[in-house]
């Protein structure tokens, strides 16, 4: 029988039928960096040990080996990893005893929190509290197995998932990136197709922001070919994508992604018990084609379309009431009713303020541009020095 991780792993991949490097592209690592791990020359990493465990069907047998098999990594470089993740790792003469169902709960009412201050505030306020508590999940993670450890992992990839939509709006793309694909890892350790699929939707949102059609529609178009994610996620992968092929000026491959999306998310179930992923506007995908009709350049059709759909956005989601009332303000203004857009502008600019957006700011500095062409309308100078004091506190 096999003794180390590295052994016990070139045993099942053999009986598998696998060669080295027709696991590496299974599980999406270099051939080199597996056979150090395969070689016992570097130790594995849950995720590593979950990823080859779930290819091969091994039951756990490679997790249960990563977490308490070999010794060839000493103690001090497992209190150090554990320091890294935040966590403490161990205590004592143990691991920290294992947490129950209600604790796992705790940890989700936790990032359910986290969310719903997000919908008030700047990302500047939660970036460090969500770092924490997923470095706090995937220690915990780590440490457990079977059904709880599962169950973690999945929250820890929604925690990283979120984390990187804030460094989006904090303006740190490359964490935003980092975040996102860190998500993507988790997922498919933890088997969660959803989170897995919807990375793809989130790093099409940052190509979005880059004005990057055809990026946005390809990798929103990937997040629907990979995976079995739900109904939701997939609804939201083709809102995504309609949207960039509005950015590209293509209406008729934009409303069909529509359609398909309305189909998609009139059949998605309840979510589970982890916390939903996506928009929490009561209507996100007309809120969408709203926005996407402005980027076709039908901005007084996209103003009415935003100003019924933000009438149903509670005044308490200020991100969104944010985002959205800084597009209707800018249809508005490129569709010529200039004194409608500055008394848009005037109601959003608090909720735009407070939530301190670096893609609400996009929107912002061209919302400038565009009202700056009737500068000596009375209006315009009314509202304008506020937007000026806005868009230079960054």
């Amino acid at each position: 029988m096999a003794g180390t991780f590295g052994e016990l792993l070139r045993e099942h991949r053999i009986a598998a039928g696998l060669s080295m490097g027709q696991l590496a592209k299974l599980i999406h690592y270099s051939k080199g960096y597996l056979s150090k791990i395969e070689n016992d020359l570097k130790p594995p990493t849950p995720t590593v040990a979950r990823l080859c465990d779930g290819v091969l069907g091994v039951g756990g047998r490679l997790i249960e080996a990563a977490l308490h098999g070999t010794p060839a990594l000493a103690r001090r470089q497992v209190l150090v990893a554990g320091t890294m993740l935040g966590v403490g790792a161990l205590a004592g003469s143990g691991l920290r005893p294992a947490p129950d169902a209600q604790v796992v709960a705790g940890m989700r009412t936790s990032f359910e929190n986290l969310r719903a201050l997000g919908l008030r505030t700047s990302p500047m306020v939660l970036i460090e509290p969500l770092k924490a508590l997923q470095h706090t999940v995937h220690g915990m993670a780590r440490e457990n197995t079977g059904s709880i450890g599962t169950g973690l992992l999945r929250l820890a990839a929604r925690l990283s998932e979120y984390t990187g939509w804030m460094s989006q709006e904090a303006g740190d793309e490359q964490a935003a990136l980092w975040w996102t694909r860190q998500a993507s890892e988790l997922s498919r350790a933890a088997g969660d197709p959803d989170i897995a699929s919807y990375s793809f939707v989130r790093e099409a949102g940052i190509a979005f922001y880059r004005q990057d059609a055809r990026s946005t529609v390809n990798l929103a178009q990937q997040a629907q070919w990979i995976g079995n994610a739900g109904s939701r996620v997939l609804a939201l992968a083709a809102r995504r994508e309609a949207q960039g092929h509005a950015l590209a000026g293509d209406r008729y491959a934009t409303e069909s992604a529509f359609d398909r999306a309305v189909r998609l998310m009139d059949s998605a179930q309840p979510d589970s018990p982890y916390p939903a992923l996506g928009p929490s506007a009561p209507d996100p995908l007309e809120l969408a084609r709203g926005w996407a009709l402005s980027d076709l350049g039908l901005n007084a059709e996209a103003a009415v379309v935003l100003d019924r759909q933000l009438a149903l956005v509670p005044v308490t989601s200020r991100r969104t009431r944010a985002r959205f009332g800084t597009r209707k303000a800018l249809a508005q203004a490129l569709s010529g009713d200039v004194d409608q857009s500055c008394r848009t502008l005037a109601a959003t600019i608090d909720d735009a303020a407070h939530v301190d957006s670096a893609t609400v700011r996009t929107d912002l500095r061209q919302l400038a541009r565009t009202l700056g062409r009737w500068h000596n309308h009375a209006a315009v100078r009314e509202v304008y020095p506020d937007l000026k004091r806005l868009l230079s506190h960054r």
